[in-house]
């Protein structure tokens, strides 16, 4: 129980770093995950030095959308940061950051956004070599050692399998509580940006693409397989599977190969950012004890809080899984400057194996089993 916990995020400290320079910070994530405290925290510390607006004010989006050197220096005054919340509300906000970064000196600006589709897309081509971009997500363990000793971080793993790490959830007290604001952030937050911006017209096949998807939490899916499931083209599922990875609920994996015959890499696997939206989406909250599908919460888990360590650390690495059509599988596998490492997840310790086709096709991968047991030095930081 973390209900009194102001949570210290990597990602204040890194864009803490950047303030001094003459660029703009972009700030992605989903919605809910703590971009705004982030940004309040931000601007406390520099106080009378921050302009901070919020994009979803009428008033603001009129007084920027008026696109002139003179305009923007009444606005900024002498200030030295400008953070805009929610920017992807403002259109050609890439335009606005791109005029006022080059004019307006000195000056760092941050903006954040709820979906790659609309602040990318409004701030992404004006914005080449002018930019950093970060990604919020939600609680990661590597940000909890502040606030959890070992025991209590091995007592929470079970409630962080079954119930994520969105910053709110992290504070409830009450399993019931935890369940009731997690159907509240699938139905009224992940999925408001698609809907509001995007023109999604069968939203309940939508959202029946998710419930397909959390079912198959690890599984490789066919786009075309799913959308005769679901009564729909591949092209729309194609482009709902898209979307919901640019508003941050789901991400894909793809299957690693080296062009040899036995392995599979047509099919993608699907992922969620967080457990708890998972099963939100099914709405399935049993404990870990009588679950059936526990391996895919395990795997599910471990994978998102590696990638949270790389992205905070700011490690550049390509993640894929490897499968042959004769069964032979590895979950994760990770590649940094064309080393490859492989990686096996057991919730139990259970002794696994490398496959043979995949120590034989590459000797120098390291290969190691991840359980409840010795994650943590894995996704820590």
């Amino acid at each position: 129980m973390l209900s009194t916990i102001d949570f210290n995020r990597v990602l204040f400290l890194t864009l803490n770093k950047r303030i001094k320079t003459q660029k703009v910070s972009l700030l992605l994530g989903a919605r809910r995950v703590g971009k705004t405290i982030v940004l309040q925290q931000i601007a406390n510390k520099y106080k009378e030095n921050c302009l901070l607006l919020n994009g979803e004010d009428q008033d603001v989006r009129e007084l920027l959308l008026r696109r002139s050197v003179a305009n923007y220096k009444k606005i900024i005054g002498e200030k030295q940061l400008l953070i805009i919340d929610e920017a992807h509300h403002i259109p050609e906000i890439g335009k606005i950051a791109k005029l006022m970064i080059d004019e307006i000196k000195p000056l760092h600006i941050i903006l954040s956004g709820s979906s790659t589709f609309n602040l990318q897309q409004g701030a992404g081509e004006p914005l080449v070599g002018r930019s950093y971009e970060y990604t919020l997500y939600p609680i990661a363990q590597c940000e909890l050692k502040e606030q959890e000793n070992l025991l209590q971080t091995k007592a929470n793993l079970s409630d962080r399998l079954i119930y994520g790490s969105y910053p709110e959830v992290l504070r409830l007290t009450t399993n019931k509580e935890k369940e009731e604001y997690l159907k509240l952030l699938v139905n009224q937050y992940l999925l408001k940006d698609i809907l509001e911006f995007e023109n999604v017209k069968q939203s309940d096949k939508l959202k029946k693409l998710l419930q397909l998807l959390a079912f198959q939490v690890g599984s490789e899916s066919s786009s075309e397989d799913m959308g005769k499931r679901l009564g729909i083209s591949k092209n729309t599922v194609d482009r709902y599977l898209d979307l919901l990875t640019k508003v941050f609920v789901i991400f894909r994996l793809n299957g690693f190969g080296n062009n040899l015959s036995k392995e599979m890499t047509k099919k993608p696997k699907w992922y969620f950012f967080d457990n708890g939206v998972r099963n939100a989406i099914i709405n399935d909250f049993k404990p870990i004890e009588v679950r059936q599908d526990v391996g895919f919460l395990w795997e599910n888990y471990l994978i998102n809080e590696r990638i949270k360590a790389n992205a905070y650390q700011q490690k550049n690495k390509e993640y894929f899984f490897w499968r042959t059509y004769d069964q032979q599988e590895i979950d994760f596998i990770e590649v940094e400057n064309k080393i490859i490492s492989a990686f096996e997840f057991k919730y139990s310790d259970t002794k696994v194996k490398i496959p043979g086709a995949f120590a034989k096709a590459y000797p120098k991968a390291a290969f190691t089993i991840y359980t409840k047991e010795n994650y943590l030095d894995w996704v820590d930081g």
